[in-house]
């Protein structure tokens, strides 16, 4: 779900523009981060707690080169959610993958193809007796 839907969904609740929607939620964002910088931490009742952690620096690998970097400390974001959030979540009799980027199929090192009849999907014969 976007910025864009819960608007949408907030302004047809409550009748109300759209225009005025997006600001008040906009602002409670820019609150949620103004407390995080001030404050380091804000907990929202019912919903959870959003907490400003400071993480170690560490020694990491880069994959591509395999040559070892050092990685700064650095101050990130966390997210525990209250109980009454978790055991909705927990508890959803329908549980909804998150919509992601279509991965490009790819085939395993070494693997042999199958000839396929033309229009369809099973292989043909001579192709099973050449690879069972």
């Amino acid at each position: 779900m976007t910025k864009k839907e819960i608007v949408k969904l907030i302004s047809d609740e409550l009748k109300e523009s759209q225009v005025l929607t997006r600001r008040i939620v906009q602002m409670t964002f820019d609150l949620i981060v103004k407390t995080l910088v001030t404050d380091g931490r804000i907990e929202l009742r019912n919903f959870g707690v959003f907490e400003v952690k400071l993480r170690k620096p560490r020694r990491a690998r880069n994959p591509k080169t395999n040559v070892e970097v050092q990685v700064a400390a650095k101050k990130v974001v966390t997210f525990q959610p209250g109980k009454i959030m978790e055991e909705e979540v927990r508890y959803a009799l329908k549980v909804v993958e998150p919509r992601r980027k279509a991965r490009k199929a790819t085939k395993p090192a070494g693997a042999i193809p199958v000839p396929v009849a033309a229009g369809g999907s099973e292989p043909l014969p001579e192709a099973n007796a050449a690879t069972g």
